[in-house]
């Protein structure tokens, strides 16, 4: 099933597939964000922005309007 990062629930795990947007994905892509890679949506912060997730063994905060520009297949 395809969603954006952004759709995710916490608990889940996804693999990133692409991305929609060239400036957000070079930023994404130097922190460890590549196309195959899995990654776990840890928590959302209780005004829901900004996420956290867990890549490449270490976590990653993003916000939301990063979040939506990164395409992602559920795994669970």
């Amino acid at each position: 099933m395809k969603l954006r990062l952004s759709d995710l629930k916490p608990g889940q795990e996804a693999i990133i597939r692409q991305f929609d947007n060239d400036e957000i994905s070079l930023k994404l892509m130097e922190m460890g964000c590549l196309p195959g890679e899995k990654i776990l949506l840890e928590q959302i912060a209780p005004l829901g922005d900004p996420i956290s997730i867990a890549v490449s063994g270490y976590a990653l905060s993003l916000r939301l309007n990063e979040a939506e520009h990164v395409f992602v297949d559920v795994i669970n």
